[in-house]
């Protein structure tokens, strides 16, 4: 039996999904044009605080979360029209989200390189 690391599921997430930079990420933000979703977990934002604008839903809930029957997309909490953009920590996490919701059927999903630490550092607002 053979089991795939980690690198190796990311690196073939990394293939199939659409990987943007913090700097393509700010301008769908501040155009509006975006679902800006943290997939961290709370623990990671009550340390770091979380970037503004952003909607915080877990890893283990992502699937449920943004199913269009969940009450976050019924409630125009997030709008399926819109690119859904995705961020971690360090961009593993949200490249094997990103593959998650493609294989969901989700068509407009990308993630960001780098996660919230390159993001801190090329300007994204942080709240506590």
């Amino acid at each position: 039996m053979t089991i795939k690391s980690p690198q190796t599921l990311v690196a073939e997430a990394l293939n199939e999904v659409k990987t943007i930079t913090p700097e393509q990420a700010i301008i769908l933000v501040n155009e509006n044009k975006c679902n800006l979703i943290d997939i961290r977990d709370m623990t990671e934002l009550q340390k770091l605080g979380t970037v503004e604008n952003s909607f915080h839903i877990p890893r283990g809930l992502l699937e449920f979360s943004i199913h269009p029957e969940s009450a976050y997309v019924q409630n125009n909490q997030i709008d399926l029209n819109k690119e859904t953009v995705l961020f971690c920590a360090a961009g593993g996490r949200s490249a094997l989200a990103a593959k998650t919701l493609k294989e969901m059927g989700f068509k407009n999903v990308s993630h960001i390189e780098g996660g919230f630490g390159l993001m801190v550092q090329k300007g994204f607002k942080i709240k506590a």
